[in-house]
């Protein structure tokens, strides 16, 4: 990820980035996940911003930190995040897609027949 979008703060999308990460298991509960100075070179951001990414993270006890030996993600992590992103997503993003979808008047064979053409 090294295209920012600008709508939305940085630290936002490299939190959601690392989200991903434990959400696909490419790194795993109980495993070590980037270093802060590594995220920033490969991302050319200020530390800090990846600072801000992973307390966010801390915050919802889906990462750990361990003293001297950095970030892992913590026991039942990706439960956690699943919870989380899909309460999220039927808060935020669910009613403006479920708009578009009546405002086109679209039915359930509409959505299920085009997704299974892609």
């Amino acid at each position: 990820m090294t295209h920012f979008n600008e709508t939305q703060p940085i630290f936002l999308q490299i939190r959601q980035q690392l989200i991903e990460m434990i959400l696909t298991s490419t790194v795993a509960e109980g495993e070590a996940l980037p270093s802060v100075r590594q995220i920033a070179m490969d991302l050319s951001v200020n530390p800090l911003t990846v600072t801000k990414a992973y307390s966010s993270l801390v915050d919802l006890d889906v990462v750990s930190k361990k003293r001297g030996l950095g970030m892992y993600v913590a026991e039942r992590a990706r439960a956690k995040l699943l919870a989380h992103e899909r309460n999220k997503f039927l808060a935020e993003d669910w009613p403006r897609i479920k708009a578009q979808i009546d405002a086109l008047e679209l039915d359930l064979k509409d959505l299920l027949d085009k997704g299974d053409n892609t």
